[in-house]
This record gives C-alpha cells, structure tokens and sequence, in this order.
C-alpha cells in the first residue's frame, strides 16, 4: 500500500473516526494533548492515559467530543499491567506518545534507566498486553534524534550503568523505538494479523518536554532554539495524526517533511541504518521481554468485523 500525498496534510484532513476508540498516553500536555484534541474533534473516543489524572480531567473537560481519563505510569510496569488489565473491549489504535528527554540520571519503579524505562519498555509491555483488544494500529513516537552519529543499543550496559549521558539515553531510547516498531510488525505479519505497527516522530516542535531537560544551560538553550527554530506542538502533533488515519504500510515512518526533518507537514522520514537492523531489533525485543517478563500475543480479529 503506497502512502498518500501529504502535501499540506492538516489536522482539517483528519477522517471521521466516529465509533473508534484511541488511547493515547501522556496526554496531559504538549504533542499528547494536541493528539487526543484533534482525535476526540474527530469522532473519536479518546482514552487519556496519564500519570496525573487530575490534570487530565482538567484537559479532558475542555475537550469536545468523547473522553475518558485512566491512570498510567510507563515508569512503573505494575501501573501497565494494571492499565492493561483493566481493559475489556476493541481497541483500535494505541498511540505511545509518553516520554521523557535528557533528564537527569533517575531509575523507573522497577529499576531502569528512567528514559529507557519510559520511552521503550513501558510503551514494550503496554503495546504487548493490549495486543489481544487492538484491531487497527500502533503508533509510536519516536525522534530524529536517533540519527544522531554513533548512536547504537549499548546491549552491555543497557541501564547506562558505567556511565549516564542524558541525551545518549535519550537517543538510545528513540533508536529502541524504532526497533520496536520493526520487530512488532514482523511479528504482526508472521502471525497473520491485519494489525499494523508505526513510528513517527514531531521534528523540532516546541513543548515543555525541553523543559524538562538536565542542566540549567541546557534548558536556556532549547528555550532560545525554541523560539527560534521550532515549530508549534499543533504541527509536531500532525506526524502522529497522520499515522493513526492514513492507509499507510507497515513499519512506516513519518515525520515533518522540510528540511533535516525539523519542521514541515507530515511525510516519509528517514532511519539510521541501526535502526534498520533486524538483528538489532530481535535482540532488543528478546531483552524486552526479559526484563518485562511480558510476551507478545497476537491481536484478536476485530469482533465486530464478525
């Protein structure tokens, strides 16, 4: 299936997904609010899967359309699987937006590497025990920023044990994403599942995850590049948008389509060659499932596709 054109494609584009049910996680804030926003205009019932539901109510109150708020932590796997368990019916797209960047060092309830633990293996054990209720797709945001020169799975120190480096932890976390996202869909495909698996990734759009970032200096600078070079969260959200709607292959990946990828309307993007790896994503998934102690299920057929 060949992608179509996205010149110009806007939230404005988005289809009528009345009587689909999306959750999105992190949505709270930033490129997740926007998301849940436009899915929920949309048609859409929106499940905002956040770690503050106070602060969810209060978005989800400003929403139009059809919303609910559910508590989701991806820093603790026993917050997933309470997530997952408690939920009993079709699921037709999960967008893993959560994510931390470049944070100071910290370790997750069950002791990784924060960024690790939040960006890859929660969104890991999440994807995986919803499996058996998603019927439609998976979508994932990643970053360009696992482009970066030399950035690989350090399979030796996975936890960044020997040595902590915000943005290294965060470009390893972005890199797993898209292993992730490959090794799921061979895996969606081998079993026969009509269920597909994507990435996307926002380009340089402002929100409060720079904010977040380690170091004072640091947060000076992204707020000046901010201001300078970024795009606005609305159209860092339309990367995502587009992979929840549009009849796109596979293991596709998108993002803003100017120049570096940094800012534009959604289009192909592009991956390292790690990050085209099978080899590397069967490892990290076989890791994955180690360290989680959660397998993959093949998705159910659609039940009222019956």
């Amino acid at each position: 299936m060949s992608a179509p054109d996205s010149t110009h494609w806007t939230a404005a584009d988005l289809p009528s997904l009345a009587g689909r049910t999306v959750v999105v996680t992190g949505a709270t804030s930033g490129l997740g609010a926007i998301t849940a926003r436009e899915l929920a205009r949309a048609g859409a019932h929106v499940v905002l899967a956040v770690r503050d539901t106070a602060r969810g109510e209060r978005l989800a109150d400003t929403l139009s359309g059809s919303t609910e708020v559910r508590p989701l932590d991806l820093a603790d796997l026993s917050s997933v699987r309470a997530f997952a368990a408690d939920w009993d019916r079709p699921l037709d797209v999960l967008v893993n937006n959560a994510g931390v960047m470049a944070i100071p060092e910290a370790r997750t309830a069950d002791g990784f590497e924060m960024q690790f633990g939040t960006n890859h293996l929660g969104p890991f054990a999440l994807t995986n025990l919803l499996l058996p209720h998603v019927t439609g797709r998976v979508v994932t945001v990643a970053s360009n920023a696992h482009r970066r020169p030399g950035v690989d799975i350090d399979f030796d120190d996975i936890n960044s044990e020997r040595e902590y480096r915000p943005w290294r932890a965060y470009q390893q976390s972005k890199l797993a994403n898209l292993l992730f996202t490959r090794e799921l869909q061979r895996r969606l495909t081998e079993a026969g599942s009509p269920v597909t698996a994507h990435a996307v990734h926002p380009g340089y759009a402002a929100t409060n995850l720079q904010g977040r970032s380690a170091g004072a200096a640091q947060r000076l600078m992204l707020a000046v590049a901010n201001r300078l070079l970024a795009q606005s969260d609305a159209m860092g959200a339309l990367p995502t948008l587009y992979a929840v709607t549009q009849p796109l292959p596979g293991n596709s990946y998108t993002g803003p389509d100017g120049r570096g990828e940094l800012r534009g309307y959604p289009g192909p993007a592009q991956r390292s060659p790690y990050a085209q790896d099978d080899a590397r994503a069967a490892r990290l998934w076989d890791l994955s499932e180690r360290l989680t102690d959660v397998r993959f299920t093949a998705p159910a057929r659609d039940p009222r596709n019956r």
